[in-house]
C-alpha cells in the first residue's frame, strides 16, 4: 500500500502529457498573445512547459480583473470539462505548452488513475492559491501583494535562501498582476533592492531572497 502511495506522489504528468499522444500537440505563444478569449467555446486544456500566462475576466462595464496566474507545471483551460471560457487567457511571457483536447483529457482521467489523482491535486492547489491571492488583493497593500507575487514567481519556499525567477518578468507585467501602476512597482522594487530582499542579476534576471518571504509574515 505504501509503495502505491509513493508511486502516486512521484507521478509525473509529463509521462502522459507528451504532446505526441492522441489529441495532444505542442504549441508556443508570444508575449501578450491571446490564447483564448472570454466567451469562446471550451474545446481544450493546456499544460505549461515554460513561461507564464494570465487569466483575466472583463465585467459588463469593461473593467478587467486578473483572476489567476499560471506557470510551469500547471494546467489552464480546464473549465472546458464543464463549460465554455469564462475568462480570457493570454501569455505574460514567451510560453510553451501542450494542448490537450477535451476528449483526450477525459480519456486520460478515465484510463490513468495516477494521472487523475495528480490532476485533481494540481487543481486543488491552484484553487487554494487563487483564493489566497484574492484575500491578499482585498486585504493587503500593493507592496505586500508585489512581494507575494515575486515569492510565488520564484517558487520560494520556507527555509530556502534565495531563488531566481526563471522567466524574465518586466514591471508592466507585475503591475498587471497585482493591480497597480508601473511607477508604484518601480518604487517598491527599488525599496526591496535597497533592503536586500531582491537582487538583479547580470543576465537581467531577478533573484528573490528569503527575506522577502519573511517580509510577508510581518504585520
Amino acid at each position: 500500500m505504501a509503495k502505491d502511495k509513493r508511486k502516486q506522489t512521484n507521478f509525473d504528468p509529463k509521462s502522459l502529457v507528451t504532446g505526441r499522444g492522441p489529441g495532444q500537440s505542442r504549441v508556443t505563444f508570444a508575449p501578450n498573445q491571446v490564447i483564448y478569449a472570454q466567451g469562446d467555446s471550451g474545446d481544450a486544456a493546456y499544460y505549461i512547459e515554460s513561461g507564464w500566462v494570465k487569466i483575466s475576466a472583463v465585467s459588463p462595464n469593461g473593467k478587467e480583473a486578473v483572476v489567476a496566474i499560471r506557470g510551469e507545471g500547471e494546467f489552464f483551460g480546464t473549465r472546458c470539462l464543464v463549460t465554455g471560457r469564462t475568462g480570457t487567457t493570454s501569455a505574460l511571457t514567451a510560453c510553451a505548452a501542450i494542448r490537450i483536447t477535451k476528449s483526450a483529457l477525459i480519456r486520460l482521467l478515465r484510463e490513468e488513475p495516477d494521472f487523475a489523482v495528480l490532476f485533481a491535486k494540481i487543481l486543488v492547489c491552484q484553487s487554494i492559491h487563487d483564493q489566497e491571492n484574492l484575500v491578499d488583493h482585498l486585504t493587503n497593500s500593493a507592496e505586500k501583494r508585489l512581494a507575494r507575487a515575486l515569492v510565488q514567481l520564484a517558487n520560494a519556499e520556507e527555509g530556502g535562501d534565495s531563488r531566481p525567477i526563471s522567466t524574465p518578468i518586466n514591471q508592466g507585467i507585475l503591475a498587471s498582476m497585482i493591480g497597480t501602476t508601473r511607477p508604484r512597482i518601480s518604487f517598491f522594487m527599488n525599496k526591496f533592492k535597497r533592503d536586500g530582499l531582491i537582487e538583479y542579476r547580470r543576465d537581467g534576471g531577478l533573484r528573490v531572497h528569503d527575506g522577502l518571504r519573511k517580509f510577508l509574515l510581518e504585520p
